[in-house]
């Protein structure tokens, strides 16, 4: 069976009075909902992968693709057990 993978590229745009320094998604969350800043979050691209194309994307991250039971070139793992 073959699986499908899903890829989402999110902005943050953050309006403060002051220099924003990055940290952590929670704390971009916390500031534009209930501390000093206003923010925009919106979806800026949104598709559908291959395996082959999720491992790559997992790589280009820094993690390893048997985060979602793939090797290096993509195939599923499960299936290669059985």
């Amino acid at each position: 069976m073959t699986r499908t993978f899903y890829r989402m590229l999110i902005e943050v745009e953050v309006l403060s009075e002051e220099p924003f320094e990055f940290g952590k998604l929670f704390d971009i969350h916390e500031q534009i909902t209930t501390g000093s800043c206003s923010g925009l979050v919106r979806v800026v691209k949104r598709h559908r992968m291959s395996a082959k194309t999720a491992a790559r994307a997992l790589q280009r991250q820094g993690s390893d693709p048997e985060f979602f039971r793939l090797s290096s070139t993509g195939k599923d793992m499960e299936e290669q057990d059985a």
